[in-house]
């Protein structure tokens, strides 16, 4: 397969995964903003926006609409919705000979259909049609693709970007911990709390749905799961049986903060969840960066603002 195309299909599986769960993200704690008159709007609206990527100027007060423009509609903003539909779309038509009419049409649509800004009373709809939308393009890519490299590359895109989006989910957990999301709301948002339910039985703990998130092995938004899909994906492209260590980075990378997450006991990391979490995002940066490297050389990877370090 052309480097081109793999690069495009690799992020076209990151902008559509990307758009899903910024938009779960904001959804709840655009919520909480409204719900609790206790929280102070311009901490909370900076600190999210830092969170996702994004970073206001120091002056002047950040309100919930800021926060709207910036990370929902502002086509300019490579954190936005908005930004992440219509990269998807364009990676879609530089890999129109690969990607089917099916997708291809819905990623169009979603693209031509992306408001230029939102009735506040409307927002929560707005969140819904995007996981809508993004549920729509990964049901068609999974029912009507065939399990070559095509649809390894996506999935390996989707699986490195959910690994990062849930990472990005719980670290918002700690932003304001006496007034922030409650685990139960935070489940919600993934899609996680009913599938929670069934394996716990009973209300969410601390322990119990940061575990759930972090480390169970057969829900798929788990970070846990996300790692060994992209494992999976990596190892299908890229067969190398090594007879000492790793030589593929991208697999280093990944067993890394796997090994970490799976060994290390779920007290530990909920008492530095930020850090943790901050800890994953930096090695999916690095899991990126060595997929850039081994299968794009020659193209400049898009990514987050604020993403160096």
């Amino acid at each position: 397969m052309l480097s081109r195309i793999a690069e495009s299909l690799f992020w076209i599986g990151r902008y559509i995964e990307r758009a899903d769960g910024t938009a779960r993200i904001l959804d709840v704690h655009l919520q909480l903003l409204l719900e609790d008159p206790w929280i102070d709007e311009d901490t909370a609206c900076r600190s999210l926006m830092g969170v996702m990527g994004s970073f206001p100027e120091p002056d002047g007060r950040v309100t919930r609409s800021d926060v709207l423009t910036s990370l929902a509609v502002d086509r300019s903003n490579p954190s936005s919705i908005s930004y992440a539909v219509l990269s998807a779309r364009e990676n879609a038509r530089r890999a129109r000979e690969i990607v089917s009419t099916e997708l291809w049409e819905t990623l169009n649509t979603t693209n031509s259909r992306m408001p230029r800004r939102l009735n506040n009373e409307k927002v929560h709809e707005f969140f819904k049609w995007v996981r809508e939308r993004s549920a729509l393009a990964v049901g068609i890519t999974d029912s009507s693709t065939s399990r070559d490299e095509a649809w390894q590359f996506l999935t390996l895109g989707r699986s490195i970007e959910r690994t990062d989006m849930t990472a990005r989910l719980l670290a918002t957990r700690a932003l304001t911990e006496a007034s922030g999301p409650s685990w139960t709301t935070i489940l919600r948002s993934c899609g996680a709390y009913e599938a929670y339910l069934r394996t716990y039985r009973g209300m969410p703990s601390a322990s119990n749905a940061a575990e759930f998130l972090l480390l169970d092995r057969l829900f798929p938004r788990s970070i846990i799961h996300s790692i060994a899909r992209a494992e999976e994906c990596m190892s299908a492209i890229d067969p190398v049986a090594d007879r000492v260590g790793h030589s593929n980075t991208v697999l280093r990378a990944l067993g890394r903060i796997r090994n970490d997450l799976e060994y290390r006991p779920i007290g530990e990391i909920l008492s530095e969840l930020p850090e943790h979490m901050e800890q994953v995002q930096l090695v999916t940066r690095e899991a990126s960066e060595a997929i850039r490297a081994r299968f794009f050389p020659t193209h400049a990877e898009p990514s987050w603002i604020g993403e160096t370090s």
